[in-house]
């Protein structure tokens, strides 16, 4: 492959730029994710924008509403929206509902929801996990039984992020509980607003609403709402896990983070000498570096392969795996050069960079479990990747 972008790429990623410093308010850092409803409004208010310019779902193809540009400009696109930490992309509808409706759902299905996330007009969320049902997902114990033409539903899902913004729920479900774990299960699509699904808030140690956990109890869903064949929903599931894992947004957010910290390096002081100037802070921050370029390139050759029209199964692993745990290291980090001013939080008037040392350390440690932990990851990519048998 080659790394290098073309004269139009990067055109377009200037353009995707200068969009981004008309729109965002001067001095942009960032929002919290635990969204209050001002910053939630205003997120909408981006995406509608992102939506009308077409750059929303520019990738999909034009028959679905999309641009059909190719997956390299979404990608610069979507790079250049996490180093800048602009809200407003739609992982959920855009990034993993969308592409699998297009591979598995069927042209109804297809009709009622593509044109809705396309233009930003609904927010969806990812029912997967249950309590006892995390890494070894195909577990899962929430019952659809058939009832006619409906599927009843019962259950409880956890770490459901956004369920309390969401309008859409898309589920797994077991429907033979007689048949191999892998091969009972069944997907389906759900307004959030159907009687019998409650919402209840999880707040992380961050002191943050992102997660939250979602009972099923007697839910009523058409069975046309189920994506793809009965019994076949984990199949459909992998690839939408696929789509979830295949993103450039882990090493832009590492990259802007990490200029900041060295930023910070090189305007503080600690006995009389700038820690930029300490070997061990300087040394410390080049790894770094390199570490964020390992990553960035891991994923361009994501995008890469996609443009191709390949299938990035293993390296898909590869990027979640090397980023997520490049989170962790990138905020230990921080918080370590920083000394005990690191560990204050967001609203102290001594905390350094407003605190999002304090919470990216606190944040990050989800980061190797959720979307797949590191050790799944690790599995993917021996097996799938390299051949090897399972242990």
């Amino acid at each position: 492959m080659d790394f290098r972008f073309t004269r139009e790429q990067e055109a377009f990623r200037k353009q995707v730029r200068g969009f981004l410093g008309q729109e965002l308010p001067a001095g942009w850092a960032g929002q919290d994710e635990d969204y209050g409803d001002e910053a939630w409004a205003f997120t909408q208010r981006m995406r509608k924008r992102l939506a009308a310019k077409g750059w929303l779902t520019m990738a999909w193809p034009k028959e679905y509403g999309g641009m059909g540009a190719p997956h390299i400009q979404q990608m610069i696109f979507a790079e250049e929206m996490a180093y800048h930490r602009a809200p407003g992309r739609d992982g959920q509808g855009v990034g993993m509902v969308g592409p699998t409706l297009m591979i598995n759902g069927t042209e109804e299905q297809k009709k009622q929801h593509l044109g809705a996330i396309g233009r930003g007009e609904v927010v969806w969320c990812q029912g997967y996990s249950e309590p006892g049902s995390g890494s070894d997902l195909a577990s899962l114990q929430t019952r659809a039984a058939a009832d006619g033409d409906d599927f009843v539903i019962n259950g409880q899902k956890i770490w459901t992020s956004g369920a309390h913004r969401a309008d859409w729920v898309h589920v797994l479900t077991r429907t033979d509980p007689n048949a191999p774990k892998h091969r009972g299960i069944s997907y389906f699509m759900v307004p959030v607003k159907t009687p019998g699904i409650t919402v209840r808030p999880l707040i992380n140690m961050a002191n943050l609403h992102g997660f939250n956990e979602v009972f099923f109890d007697n839910v009523r869903v058409p069975r046309r709402n189920m994506i793809g064949e009965e019994n076949r929903g984990w199949y459909v599931a992998t690839t939408t896990l696929d789509f979830e894992r295949s993103g450039v947004d882990r090493a832009a957010s590492a990259r802007r983070t990490l200029e900041e910290l060295v930023e910070f390096a090189r305007e503080t002081k600690r006995n009389g000498q700038r820690l930029a100037a300490d070997p061990t802070v300087a040394g410390r921050l080049a790894e770094l570096r390199v570490e964020v370029e390992v990553c960035r390139m891991l994923c361009y050759r994501i995008g890469w392969m996609q443009s191709k029209g390949l299938v990035p199964n293993a390296e898909s692993s590869m990027g979640k795996l090397y980023g997520s745990e490049l989170q962790q290291r990138l905020a230990g980090a921080g918080v370590a050069i920083m000394g005990l001013y690191g560990q204050l939080a967001a609203g102290s008037k001594w905390a350094p960079l407003r605190g999002r040392f304090e919470r990216a350390y606190l944040t990050s440690v989800s980061s190797t479990i959720a979307a797949g932990t590191s050790e799944i990851q690790r599995n993917i990519i021996s097996q799938r990747g390299l051949g090897l048998p399972r242990g």
